[in-house]
């Protein structure tokens, strides 16, 4: 199942820049590891902004939720999920 998923990232000024930075390098890393086994294929950047527009491809709705709700920057988080099917005149 695809799904477009929209983060707009907003950390409080008030968090420690070292544990912003931390969970920066978190949030990294478990994002590599999403792309990299496929779960996470497409990943773009909102110019101008701290978000993202991108694409999962999971089994169902609770290994997406499960697959967010463990983003570490998810508790700093709006965000908004969209499922996604094919176009009849798509020719991918």
């Amino acid at each position: 199942m695809l799904y477009l998923v929209h983060m707009v990232v907003d950390i409080p000024s008030t968090l420690a820049p070292e544990e912003a930075a931390r969970i920066k390098a978190e949030e990294k890393s478990y994002s590599q590891q999403l792309q990299s086994c496929g779960k996470w294929p497409h990943l773009w950047r909102v110019v101008g902004e701290y978000a993202n527009y991108s694409v999962f491809d999971v089994e169902s709705n609770d290994e997406l939720h499960n697959i967010l709700s463990n983003l570490p920057l998810f508790p700093f988080m709006k965000i908004t999920v969209t499922p996604l099917a094919r176009h009849p005149s798509s020719i991918f």
